[in-house]
């Protein structure tokens, strides 16, 4: 290699299962921040987002985080299918998980969904976080929305973008503290 050649920094995979797309949309923020915030773009961080439909082995990167949207206090099978599929791997470098879900203000439910500490356990994340969702009636099922109503859930748009930018920036300084 050329001494003018930049040396390629970590590559970072984003796996995310998502229902009606408001947490892949915190996942894209996640992977823009990483590569493009100060730590991320010292390193000359990569982050892929794919959904864990088709997100690849994690092999050949160097560190995971994974999301999912939260229903009925669970994480999304694809999600769950993925981590378990690939838990060796994902054991052998960084890892992450991240949820989505809780609404309103203060976002409801407060707790951790049921099935992260034994995702946890089986990825050897080294952190979860979790960021307040969207609530959109119109892209819900009818029996979706008539179980919203019967709650009398908040409407709306909770997701607290400077959570997440602030949450890559950690993720960003772990890994760059990792490389020392």
């Amino acid at each position: 290699m050329a001494a003018s050649e930049p040396v390629a920094g970590p590559s970072v995979l984003v796996v995310v299962a998502t229902k009606y797309g408001s947490t892949r949309e915190i996942a894209a923020a996640i992977v823009r921040h990483l590569a493009d915030g100060g730590d991320g773009r010292a390193l000359r961080l990569t982050a892929l987002l794919q959904e864990a439909e088709h997100a690849p082995a994690p092999t050949g990167f160097d560190a995971v985080l994974v999301g999912s949207a939260v229903y009925a206090g669970r994480w999304r099978e694809t999600a769950r299918d993925w981590v378990s599929e690939h838990a060796a791997a994902l054991r052998e470098r960084p890892v992450w998980l991240f949820s989505s879900g809780p609404i309103g203000p203060p976002p409801f439910p407060p707790d951790e969904p049921y099935d992260v500490h034994a995702l946890t356990q089986l990825s050897g994340a080294r952190g979860h976080r979790v960021f307040a969702g969207r609530l959109d009636k119109d892209l819900l099922s009818v029996g979706e929305r008539a179980m919203v109503t019967a709650m009398r859930a908040p409407l709306g748009d909770f997701r607290d973008w400077d959570a997440v930018r602030a949450w890559a920036a950690e993720v960003a300084a772990e890994l760059r503290d990792l490389r020392r």
